[in-house]
């Protein structure tokens, strides 16, 4: 959830305040971050630095920054949608500030600049920070993009300047691919060629975030003779964020949703929301003939510019077959790998920019256990020192002998229920006095597989006060139970899991503890994903 505390001479500023969706919950709540550590700690940040607008990046401010109540500086678009976001909580925006890419201010000791990177969002910044001597480049989410459609390219120059850095903490989401992420400019073009080809009416499914991708397909679709709607209220809000900031000027103009039946199908491109197959997205109630203004018909086509996050690959796969049944061609991450670019940075990415900036030190953040190992081979095969792979909860201490972990504190969720910030209980196992048992903390890994789930990387179990537990066994009929269990989704396998668990618990500990399970999707490994995807 993307929030990171520095703290220096017992002066604490906040990164990122950002919040993830719960699959595995019922309804797929909201959780956002924990504050019962800092506050334990005596820590309240003097200042709330935010690198991006993405929802994992700013969707817990609203909910959490009212208990620090400090000044918040973002770039022009995520304060914008942070503004938004203040309104809805009727909250005042007072305290938000805009700052510039390539400004720089100060929070006590510590000295900030914000530099500009490219990312599937406008005006992604990363984070220059000194203080004490010390210089910490925080990347926040970054990709090498020579053609990012809007913005500029990354200034080499500027970040050759800072070098050497003493510690880079950076974004190892894709730090096991090999070469290079690919452009958005690339990605324009096949989305032109692509429309070009079709006939009938077009839907296109993509982030709403992904300005330069909207941007891109109405620049596509204006040279096609089509007209572009957009449809679903994320995607809506975005642009019209956007708009204001004067980044989509060159978008051709946009036809209200209930004039679409007016128009001959093969004049018209929909840009909708829905492609990882949300419940209540625009794409799904297309597909469901549920739509007061269009119905899918035979012959239409519908692009898929987005890959599927780890853990939404059954929906969007009903989406498909939906999709198919109606007779709509369908393009996607198989078929037209091309009409889709991470925001993330790929191997040759990484290794370019720290031969810029020559850090000493890294620390590998984002993505899964596998991600930073892959990040932190990288940072061996340069030279640079990176010897943690932290987790969430991990205080981290860094000083002349490098980086080590001082101390890992267990984070019990936190779940958004009926507008208010609450502890999510745990498994229900009818003890009251569970909680003095000790607690057992469990995060499990898992993605989906042909015939079931399989668990992806390490098992990450924290006993807290609780009795000895093997934890091979465990591993191992945990195992077992995935492959056993046929669940359609997250929330599906927590609740075959969830009493099997409490069982095997009460037959193998000596009391039984207060059990926090939380299941993650997991991305499966290249190798792994190309051959499921060669057997479908």
């Amino acid at each position: 959830m993307n929030l990171t505390l520095y703290g220096y001479d017992d002066h604490w500023i906040a990164v990122d305040c950002g919040m993830m969706i719960r699959q595995d919950l019922p309804n797929s709540p909201l959780q956002v971050p924990n504050l019962n550590t800092p506050k334990a700690l005596g820590i309240v940040p003097k200042a709330l630095f935010i690198t991006h607008g993405h929802e994992d990046h700013i969707g817990a401010v609203a909910w959490l920054w009212p208990m620090w109540n400090c000044p918040i500086y973002a770039t022009p678009l995520a304060a914008g949608l942070l503004r938004l976001k203040f309104a809805e909580h009727q909250l005042s925006s007072a305290a938000i500030h805009v700052i510039e890419p390539g400004e720089a201010l100060e929070s006590g000791p510590f000295t900030l600049r914000y530099l500009l990177l490219t990312h599937s969002i406008p005006e992604s910044c990363a984070l220059m920070m000194i203080a004490g001597g010390y210089r910490v480049l925080h990347t926040g989410d970054w990709k090498l993009d020579p053609e990012p459609i809007i913005g500029t390219p990354i200034s080499a120059a500027h970040f050759k300047a800072l070098a050497p850095v003493d510690l880079v903490v950076g974004d190892s989401t894709n730090a096991p691919m090999p070469g290079h992420s690919g452009s958005e400019g690339d990605v324009a073009r096949a989305l032109a060629k692509t429309l070009s080809n079709c006939q009938g009416r077009v839907v296109i499914s993509c982030f709403a975030s992904n300005l330069a991708r909207v941007l891109a397909i109405g620049r596509a679709a204006h040279r096609c003779g089509r007209r572009i709607s957009l449809m679903g209220r994320s995607m809506e809000r975005m642009v019209s964020v956007a708009r204001g900031l004067g980044y989509m000027d060159d978008l051709p103009p946009l036809v209200p949703n209930h004039d679409l039946g007016y128009l001959p199908r093969d004049e018209v491109v929909i840009i909708a929301t829905g492609s990882q197959g949300e419940s209540r997205a625009a794409l799904q109630r297309l597909t469901q003939g549920r739509h007061p203004y269009v119905d899918l018909q035979p012959g239409d086509n519908v692009i898929f510019s987005a890959k599927a996050i780890p853990g939404n690959e059954r929906p969007i796969e009903q989406l498909k077959k939906r999709l198919a049944h109606l007779g709509v061609s369908i393009y996607d991450e198989f078929n037209h790998p091309e009409l889709h670019a991470t925001g993330h940075p790929a191997q040759d990415e990484l290794i370019k920019l720290y031969q810029w900036v020559r850090p000493k030190h890294l620390m590998p953040v984002h993505g899964e256990a596998r991600h930073q190992q892959a990040h932190q081979a990288i940072a061996n095969q340069l030279g640079i020192s990176a010897p943690l792979t932290p987790v969430n909860g991990d205080m981290i201490n860094f000083d002349s002998h490098g980086l080590h972990c001082e101390t890992r504190y267990p984070q019990p969720p936190c779940i958004v229920s009926q507008n208010s910030v609450v502890p999510h209980p745990g498994l229900e196992v009818n003890d009251v006095n569970k909680a003095r048992r000790g607690s057992l903390y469990l995060a499990l890994p898992v993605t989906a597989t042909d015939t079931g789930w399989a668990r992806i990387g390490r098992l990450m179990l924290d006993a807290s006060g609780a009795s000895p537990l093997d934890e091979d066994s465990f591993s191992d009929w945990l195992d077992d139970q995935l492959e056993e269990i046929a669940a359609e989704t997250l929330a599906d396998l927590r609740q075959a899991l969830q009493p099997r668990l409490v069982h095997w618990l009460a037959e193998h500990m000596q009391h039984l503890p207060d059990v926090h399970l939380q299941i993650m999707a997991a991305e499966m490994p290249e190798s792994a994903a190309y051959e499921s995807a060669a057997n479908r």
